[in-house]
């Protein structure tokens, strides 16, 4: 009896022992919680030796990813999960501010050990719309911008005409039954079909767009379920992600997707599979994600230092060409990456600063190519990245 008394004596110092170990070597671990298919991985291997360079400390990235908003809260929120660096929509970083469960971005090492801050990269109208997020909160403290885009339609022109996608009535479409699939992201898709279905009253200026983005009510709520459920011959599914895969391989015709799934498509599309992103005439919505620092977080120096390092210029690029979308990075690397001579000329000011006189007129593909007023914006084509993307669309 002594002996198996001593043995699972032993075994209990066995397990405080490790668990007490993993402790102390959590300040070398950083886990970092991202959307699929968004981030250059090479990146994590640079990130590892620049971290060490910079603080002489070694760290190791565990690296994770998701696929719906809500998932990633639910795990932190209700399973206290101890995710470092996490990269959510705005909605959810607003809910994320509201319930306490964030903790601010400390910047002040970086001065200690000679690291240039490349948070002030981040696009002046990009923190303007960050602001947005809360009344009490100094919204910069807690959160970083990271990419930003729009939701419109991604088709497959040898069976959908452009004619055909200028409107969100091409859900409706009875020819398109089975051929559709639907982004899993309420939000999102709730914020365009509510102006779809009241399009008329906003033309009339009766209502506003971001007001029907934001007001919840039981009458808009039923309009899109109403509007939802006479797609649903159309819809062959909801897809989090594998559904700009099902494009690229002409399994389905038309994608009610994020601009940046869509411009990996048509980046990635088979021979003979011809794709175009069209935004509706009757709107969509421009969303965010950015990184922020859970309340859970154990290693919240390395997850600084994440976030800053992701803000250079130079791995904005890097990041925007892995993945199609638009960084909210406005330095010159990420001018100089979105400019196409054959794009039309725009000031470009609004993104890059009233004082960027460079940037101010330029030839700019990709989603700078509009002036948004607000969360939501009007109909405009939206010529994403067109040096990729010109020869399989036909057109800018």
């Amino acid at each position: 009896m002594k002996q198996k008394m001593k043995r699972v004596f032993l075994c209990i110092l066995m397990a405080v022992s490790f668990s007490l170990s993993a402790q102390n070597n959590r300040e070398n671990i950083l886990k970092v919680y991202n959307w699929a298919d968004y981030l250059d991985l090479d990146l994590i291997d640079e990130f590892q030796k620049w971290y060490e360079e910079q603080t002489g400390e070694p760290v190791r990235v565990i690296y994770q990813t998701f696929d719906i908003n809500e998932n990633m809260l639910t795990e932190i929120e209700v399973g206290h999960e101890d995710y470092d660096v996490v990269c959510p929509s705005e909605y959810i970083i607003e809910r994320m501010l509201k319930r306490k469960l964030l903790q601010k971005i400390d910047t002040t090492d970086f001065a200690r050990t000679n690291t240039v801050n490349n948070l002030g990269n981040v696009s002046p109208w990009a923190k303007e719309m960050f602001e947005q997020m809360s009344e009490t909160e100094t919204v910069a403290d807690y959160t970083v911008g990271y990419m930003w885009g729009t939701t419109g339609i991604l088709y497959n022109r040898n069976f959908v005409s452009d004619e055909e996608v200028q409107s969100w009535q091409a859900l409706l479409n009875p020819r398109f039954q089975q051929q559709i699939y639907v982004k899993d992201a309420f939000r999102d898709i709730y914020s365009v079909l509510i102006c779809a279905v009241r399009y008329e009253e906003i033309k009339k200026y009766k209502v506003c767009r971001n007001d029907l983005a934001v007001n919840l009510t039981d009458e808009n709520i039923k309009a899109v379920e109403d509007f939802l459920m006479a797609a649903k011959p159309q819809i062959a599914g909801w897809e989090a992600d594998f559904g700009k895969e099902r494009m690229c391989q002409g399994k389905v015709w038309l994608n009610a997707t994020w601009s940046g799934d869509a411009q990996w498509a048509i980046d990635e599309q088979d021979e003979g599979v011809d794709l175009a992103y069209v935004v509706p005439e009757e709107g969509s919505n421009a969303w965010f994600d950015g990184w922020v620092i859970p309340i859970y977080a154990k290693n919240t120096r390395a997850a600084s230092y994440w976030i800053n390092f992701l803000c250079s210029g130079e791995n904005a690029v890097r990041n925007m060409e892995e993945t199609g979308y638009v960084s909210v990075i406005g330095t010159e690397d990420v001018l100089e990456a979105m400019i196409d001579e054959e794009c039309d000329t725009i000031n470009a000011s609004y993104f890059f600063g009233p004082d960027a006189e460079k940037f101010r007129y330029s030839h700019l593909s990709g989603a700078l190519t509009f002036i948004p007023y607000g969360t939501l914006v009007d109909h405009f084509q939206l010529c994403i990245d067109a040096r990729y993307s010109r020869s399989q669309r036909g057109h800018a």
